[in-house]
Protein backbone atom coordinates (compact mmCIF):
# COMPACT_ATOMS: atom_id res chain seq x y z
CA UNK A 1 0.00 0.00 0.00
CA UNK A 2 1.39 3.49 -0.64
CA UNK A 3 1.84 6.27 1.53
CA UNK A 4 -0.84 8.02 -1.29
CA UNK A 5 -3.20 5.42 -0.13
CA UNK A 6 -2.66 5.80 3.02
CA UNK A 7 -2.94 9.36 3.76
CA UNK A 8 -6.04 9.42 1.59
CA UNK A 9 -7.82 6.86 3.98
CA UNK A 10 -5.92 9.31 6.98
CA UNK A 11 -7.57 12.39 5.55
CA UNK A 12 -11.05 10.51 5.08
CA UNK A 13 -11.70 9.52 8.34
CA UNK A 14 -10.47 12.91 10.06
CA UNK A 15 -13.44 13.98 7.60
CA UNK A 16 -15.99 11.93 8.56
CA UNK A 17 -14.56 12.51 12.53
CA UNK A 18 -15.33 15.72 12.55
CA UNK A 19 -18.35 16.13 10.03
CA UNK A 20 -20.80 12.90 10.35
CA UNK A 21 -19.35 11.36 13.50
CA UNK A 22 -20.35 14.98 15.09
CA UNK A 23 -22.91 16.11 13.45
CA UNK A 24 -24.33 17.60 16.75
CA UNK A 25 -21.58 21.01 16.42
CA UNK A 26 -23.33 21.68 12.98
CA UNK A 27 -26.79 20.63 13.98
CA UNK A 28 -26.83 23.47 16.87
CA UNK A 29 -24.90 25.84 14.67
CA UNK A 30 -27.72 25.63 12.02
CA UNK A 31 -30.21 25.97 14.45
CA UNK A 32 -28.49 28.65 16.39
CA UNK A 33 -28.59 30.61 12.25
CA UNK A 34 -31.91 29.61 10.78
CA UNK A 35 -34.13 29.61 14.40
CA UNK A 36 -36.48 26.44 15.04
CA UNK A 37 -36.89 23.85 12.43
CA UNK A 38 -37.87 20.30 11.74
CA UNK A 39 -35.18 17.38 11.45
CA UNK A 40 -35.78 17.02 7.92
CA UNK A 41 -35.08 20.63 7.74
CA UNK A 42 -32.08 20.22 9.53
CA UNK A 43 -30.54 17.73 7.04
CA UNK A 44 -31.54 19.97 3.77
CA UNK A 45 -29.35 22.66 5.54
CA UNK A 46 -26.58 20.57 6.54
CA UNK A 47 -26.10 19.73 3.13
CA UNK A 48 -26.89 22.88 1.41
CA UNK A 49 -24.62 24.75 4.44
CA UNK A 50 -21.62 22.16 4.92
CA UNK A 51 -22.10 19.70 2.36
CA UNK A 52 -22.65 16.90 4.78
CA UNK A 53 -25.06 14.50 3.52
CA UNK A 54 -25.59 11.93 6.08
CA UNK A 55 -28.65 9.19 5.98
CA UNK A 56 -31.70 11.12 6.90
CA UNK A 57 -32.10 8.06 9.64
CA UNK A 58 -28.64 9.47 11.37
CA UNK A 59 -29.81 12.80 11.53
CA UNK A 60 -32.42 11.83 13.19
CA UNK A 61 -30.81 9.69 15.73
CA UNK A 62 -28.78 12.33 16.48
CA UNK A 63 -31.63 14.66 17.01
CA UNK A 64 -33.16 12.17 19.59
CA UNK A 65 -29.88 12.11 21.55
CA UNK A 66 -29.34 16.08 21.66
CA UNK A 67 -32.81 16.07 22.50
CA UNK A 68 -32.16 13.51 25.53
CA UNK A 69 -28.90 15.17 26.26
CA UNK A 70 -30.78 18.54 26.65
CA UNK A 71 -28.75 20.00 23.78
CA UNK A 72 -32.09 20.93 22.31
CA UNK A 73 -35.24 21.90 23.09
CA UNK A 74 -38.87 21.08 21.53
CA UNK A 75 -41.00 24.09 19.99
CA UNK A 76 -44.76 23.13 18.70
CA UNK A 77 -46.07 25.00 15.81
CA UNK A 78 -49.07 24.27 13.74
CA UNK A 79 -48.74 21.08 15.27
CA UNK A 80 -45.28 20.27 14.03
CA UNK A 81 -42.27 19.35 16.17
CA UNK A 82 -39.37 21.73 15.80
CA UNK A 83 -35.70 21.67 17.41
CA UNK A 84 -33.75 24.93 18.67
CA UNK A 85 -30.71 25.05 20.86
CA UNK A 86 -31.10 24.81 24.43
CA UNK A 87 -28.60 27.22 26.78
CA UNK A 88 -26.46 23.77 27.11
CA UNK A 89 -26.49 23.07 23.61
CA UNK A 90 -24.72 26.49 22.77
CA UNK A 91 -23.14 26.56 25.54
CA UNK A 92 -21.31 22.90 23.87
CA UNK A 93 -20.81 24.37 20.89
CA UNK A 94 -18.41 27.19 22.31
CA UNK A 95 -16.38 24.74 24.25
CA UNK A 96 -16.62 22.23 21.34
CA UNK A 97 -14.84 25.64 19.03
CA UNK A 98 -12.46 26.46 21.70
CA UNK A 99 -11.28 22.52 21.24
CA UNK A 100 -10.88 22.62 17.36
CA UNK A 101 -9.40 26.07 18.18
CA UNK A 102 -6.97 24.06 19.95
CA UNK A 103 -6.47 21.38 17.32
CA UNK A 104 -5.65 24.05 14.80
CA UNK A 105 -3.40 26.07 16.87
CA UNK A 106 -1.58 23.08 18.48
CA UNK A 107 -0.42 21.89 14.77
CA UNK A 108 0.62 24.94 13.58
Amino acid sequence: MSEDVLTTKALQRLKRKVTVENLWMYIIRILEKYGPLKAYEIKKKLAEEYGIKPATITVYIVVYKMRREKLLETVEVGGETLYKPSEKGLMALKEAKSILDWVRKALE
